[in-house]
């Protein structure tokens, strides 16, 4: 509860998650009938660049300021990077940073909708007065695990869950996930579920991985975004995104992007990036990195 991400947006992490965000609603639009999306850990919306938490860390400085001059982004990096740019409070220049529940409620249809859960009390209260006469945006100040229970199966029968907590335990957050995801996707085996993690030292990540291709589901694909060496547990050396019932061609739309995302945020050495499928739609575990599932390979000389 100590946590704040005000001190922390719009840096590489948030950029990497919410360009995937946004390929993952692109993705549902691309059918007319409505969604619902699903934030656990909404935060309070929208955080000011200017501000005392942010000027204190300048983290933006090496995330979505990297972008802002940036020019022949790939398409989707550039519809999301002038979606910041041209939201409110940016008239003059980027002074705000939209949070995931802003930029999703900026891309709602008529009959879309969002529910969107955060428990910190003074967080929930700026969330609620954020969206304060939107009907499409509904705020619930609560245990967004606890929440799922309540929320799924959204009405509209389609939809997206992020899951992007905090971390504060890092071990123990990666329990809470995994419980919740085995009781979602019982209640709503088909919708989508995105979780947002850290990456600090690689052990720490890769049982959570595993234990999602196990879960069940169809498709698992993860994008991982690394500016420093994944050795050390003082600083976030990267973050990932891991996707449950992927979109189909998901790797597809995220694949330039990242290759220019890992170009534009690299810190001290060359960044890297990974985007492969955990499992597809076979059912196959590919378990070594691989920019496409085994399906999708091309076969070795002399093989049919």
């Amino acid at each position: 509860m100590n946590y704040r991400h005000a001190y922390h947006a719009g840096n590489f992490a948030d950029v990497l998650k919410h360009v995937v965000l946004l390929a993952l609603v692109e993705a549902l639009q691309a059918k007319p009938t409505p969604f619902c999306y699903v934030d656990t850990h909404a935060g309070s919306g929208s955080y000011p660049l200017e501000g005392f938490e942010a000027k204190k860390t300048g983290e933006h400085l090496d995330g979505i300021a990297r972008l802002h001059p940036a020019e022949k982004l790939p398409p989707l990096l550039k519809r999301w990077r002038d979606g910041i740019l041209k939201g409110e409070g940016n008239e003059q220049g980027l002074k705000h940073y939209p949070g995931s529940p802003l930029q999703v409620a900026r891309l709602l249809r008529p009959g879309d909708s969002a529910q969107l859960c955060e428990l910190h009390t003074e967080e929930a209260a700026k969330l609620r007065e954020l969206f304060r006469g939107n009907p499409q945006v509904h705020v619930h100040q609560r245990d967004g695990y606890e929440a799922l229970k309540a929320l799924l199966p959204p009405k509209e029968k389609r939809g997206l869950v992020l899951i992007d907590p905090p971390y504060e335990a890092q071990d123990a957050e990666y329990k809470l996930i995994e419980q919740a995801l085995k009781a979602a996707l019982a209640r709503w085996p088909g919708g989508v579920y995105a979780v947002w993690y850290p990456i600090k030292l690689r052990s720490q990540v890769q049982p959570f991985l595993r234990k999602l291709q196990h879960s069940g589901v169809k498709r698992v694909l993860r994008a991982e975004l690394l500016v420093h060496p994944d050795d050390t547990p003082l600083r976030l050396n990267g973050s990932g995104m891991v996707i449950l019932n992927a979109p189909w061609n998901l790797d597809d739309t995220l694949r330039e992007p990242l290759r220019v995302l890992a170009s534009l945020l690299a810190q001290d050495r060359p960044a890297e990036w990974k985007l492969e499928w955990l499992l597809d739609e076979a059912g196959s575990q590919l378990n070594t990195p691989s920019p496409l599932p085994a399906s999708r390979l091309p076969r070795p000389p002399g093989r049919r």
